[in-house]
């Protein structure tokens, strides 16, 4: 059984290229390892421009739908600071009751059911 060697781990992430390198043009199982990873590079490299164009329109979805609910809710909030009735009913720490809604009460102010 042969041994083979484990050092293009340790070498491919704490040292420099220049020793990864060397130790490549001299260990045949290194070597293969280091093909391995080119190929996995290149993959990458062919899928990264859908990845990334897949992101900027899932981006720009995010953007369009941050606007819609800025500009619903500001035009929501400005018709109702504008609407004098709704704001002269509601005042801070008055609260309206059933009848004052319009809604059928009782004697003691409880909603009639039929």
């Amino acid at each position: 059984m042969e041994n083979k060697c484990s050092k293009y781990e340790g070498l491919f992430v704490f040292s420099d290229e220049e020793t990864l390198n060397s130790h490549i043009k001299e260990c045949e199982d290194c070597k293969k390892e280091q093909e391995k990873m080119d190929k996995v590079s290149a993959l990458l490299g062919e899928v990264k421009f859908y990845y990334r164009a897949k992101n900027k329109k899932l981006k720009r979805l995010k953007a369009v739908c941050a606007m819609f609910f800025l500009i619903f809710f500001s035009a929501t909030f400005g018709i109702l600071s504008n609407d004098s009735d709704l704001t002269d009913a509601l005042m801070y720490g008055d609260t309206l009751s059933a009848e004052e809604l319009g809604f059928p009460v009782d004697s003691y102010g409880l909603l009639m059911v039929d």
